[in-house]
């Protein structure tokens, strides 16, 4: 047993001797590779060390170069600022002697200047722009206006014509073929007459001239008959006929707020659905009152050739009805044939008022409807002024047209159904009277008769 241990011993103690001799060469392999690492790392920082030190030369010498391009624009600053202060001194030197050699031609300067200011919008404007060779005119005002040195002879010579022709021109009438801008778009030829600068009329219209665009244009709304008439008159004019003519001295801007007026047909359609409402009324009076007249007027011419020929009583006729019914009852007594007689006066007078009562009630009914379309138009208003404030008048514009138009066109419809109403009552009230009065005078004779 103890030959086996020392074996096994002897065996470990070889095991660990060739472990030791092993982990030996391989720490002597580490050693040798740290050492050449060591070598390799310390070239390499030398030569990042070297890297270094010449890029901070190269630095060192950018930073010269700076400093030195610093001091220098310094430098050239300073001498800048000086010439400039000098500059100033020599302008402001040779301004003096400028002012000084011009004497009085800067009061010219001033008046050319003003003077193209102010008429360049009114010939940029002018409807003698619209006629072809006259639309390029304001150039020369507009450079004259802004030039900052005196004008020459020719300038000036050119202001003068600019402003003589505007003169000569507003006193002539002329025809000329031109371009007129189409609302609808595009454009046509027309013969145009122009009224010295004033107005431009073609074709049974009149024209203005957008200086915006350039172009001839009518106008947004035609303008009134009268108007227009005066402007065919003009254009049918022979040389040197005198005609009258409708002038427009703002050129064209008080036709255009005269079309923008608006005409009876837009105030009544500003009435809204009481206004239709009233016009129905008012022809639905109308025609009652027509056929009633008619009816009236007919019963009338038929009892007047009946009073003519009483013995032979037509039917036709309210009075020869009432005749004929005499002629069947002259044997019955004075008090039955008076009754009868009052009877049929009672069966016709409805025929002869039929309709009568009706316009009165429309009549009537007209100004409440217009009462009616007021409200409703103030309660759009508040109601508007509720959503919008009041800021912006033209809101509630519409609204309170409805208010005021519709109270009018009610009176409109209540003033000829009330006077047609008192006409048709008056006519067969006068009917009416005709049979009380023939009865009466029947009745008469038929009492004498029988007393005799």
């Amino acid at each position: 047993m103890k030959q086996v241990l020392n074996s096994l011993v002897l065996a470990a103690a070889l095991v660990a001797t060739s472990f030791n001799v092993s982990a030996a060469g391989e720490l002597d392999k580490l050693l040798d590779q740290v050492k050449k690492d060591r070598i390799s790392e310390g070239q390499l920082n030398k030569k990042r060390e070297k890297e270094f030190l010449a890029a901070k030369a190269d630095k060192q010498a950018l930073l010269n170069k700076a400093k030195k391009e610093l001091k220098d624009e310094k430098a050239r600053g300073d001498r800048l600022q000086k010439q400039y202060a000098q500059n100033d001194l020599t302008l402001i030197k040779r301004a003096t002697e400028l002012k000084n050699a011009q004497g009085t031609l800067g009061e010219m300067f001033g008046v050319v200047r003003r003077a193209a200011s102010n008429t360049i919008g009114s010939i940029t404007a002018s409807n003698i722009s619209g006629q072809p060779g006259y639309g390029d005119r304001s150039a020369l005002l507009a450079e004259l206006a802004e030039a900052k040195k005196l004008p020459t002879t020719k300038e000036l010579e050119d202001l003068w014509i600019a402003l003589q022709t505007e003169m000569t021109e507003s006193a002539k009438v002329v025809v000329f073929d031109a371009e007129v801008a189409q609302l609808a778009g595009g454009s046509v030829t027309k013969k145009v007459t122009r009224v010295g600068s004033f107005n431009l009329i073609a074709e049974d219209e009149y024209l203005i001239y957008n200086s915006d665009v350039g172009k001839i244009q009518p106008l947004g709304k035609a303008a009134d008959g009268y108007y227009v008439s005066s402007a065919n008159a003009l254009q049918e004019a022979s040389a040197g006929e005198l005609v009258p003519f409708y002038v427009d001295p703002s050129r064209g801007g008080i036709l255009r707020l005269n079309t923008q007026r608006a005409t009876l047909s837009d105030r009544y359609h500003q009435g809204g659905t009481p206004g239709y409402v009233i016009t129905v009324v008012l022809f639905l009076g109308l025609f009652i009152a027509a056929f009633s007249l008619y009816t009236t007027l007919t019963e009338s011419t038929k009892m007047k050739a009946q009073l003519k020929d009483t013995d032979n009583p037509s039917d036709d006729n309210a009075l020869g009805r009432i005749l004929k019914i005499y002629q069947e009852n002259k044997t019955t007594d004075v008090e039955n044939l008076e009754l009868k007689l009052d009877e049929a006066i009672l069966r016709e007078t409805p025929r002869i008022d039929r309709g009568i009562n009706t316009i009165k009630i429309l009549a009537a009914v007209a100004p409440l409807l217009g009462l009616l379309g007021t409200v409703i138009g103030m309660i759009e208003t508040f109601q508007q002024i509720t959503l919008f404030g009041t800021g912006d008048p033209k809101l509630m514009a519409g609204s309170i047209s409805m208010a005021l138009v519709t109270t009018a066109m009610g009176i409109i419809a209540a003033l000829p159904l009330i006077f047609v109403h008192s006409i048709v009552a008056a006519r067969a009230k006068s009917i009416i009277h005709v049979l009380d009065e023939q009865s009466a005078g029947i009745i008469a004779a038929h009492a004498e008769k029988e007393k005799a």
